[in-house]
């Protein structure tokens, strides 16, 4: 997915949170695509959930580390954006993620559907993405 083509424009922050999501769920985007949407002094904090129990807290290096590991992970995954409420460079977003995982590692198998709805909260400034802070909310997820 070539941001170029994308849909988005940088002074609208429901289009770049769009994009970024779209880049994240496509895994055919590539790290230059990501890179785009999210400033230099990004910060995510993500909350604890079945896959990431203590929760974590990552910069650009490791946001773009995790992108690169979720593509190596998974076969397929879909970010289906259902909400999108938008104050100022704020937004409020509801989704829904489902991810099957393309080869055994760790807990996981291939094969293995995993699904989980979201509730993040962006920043939004100069076209790109600031600050994200999601809790991820899985449905149980099936054991070997």
């Amino acid at each position: 997915m070539a941001i170029s083509s994308a849909p988005w424009r940088s002074d609208d922050v429901e289009s770049v949170v769009r994009a970024y999501y779209g880049v994240v769920s496509d895994l055919s985007s590539n790290e230059d695509d990501l890179r785009a949407l999210l400033a230099p002094s990004l910060y995510v904090k993500e909350h604890p959930n079945a896959v990431t129990p203590d929760g974590a807290v990552r910069d650009l290096a490791g946001t773009l580390a995790g992108f690169r590991a979720g593509k190596a992970l998974l076969r397929e995954q879909v970010i289906a954006v259902r909400e999108v409420m938008v104050v100022g460079e704020r937004a409020a977003v509801r989704a829904a993620w489902t991810g099957v995982i393309g080869m055994d590692a760790g807990p996981y198998f291939a094969g293995q559907k995993l699904v989980a709805d979201i509730a993040s909260f962006l920043t939004v400034r100069d076209g790109q993405v600031v600050e994200h802070e999601t809790f991820d909310c899985y449905q149980p997820i099936a054991e070997l």
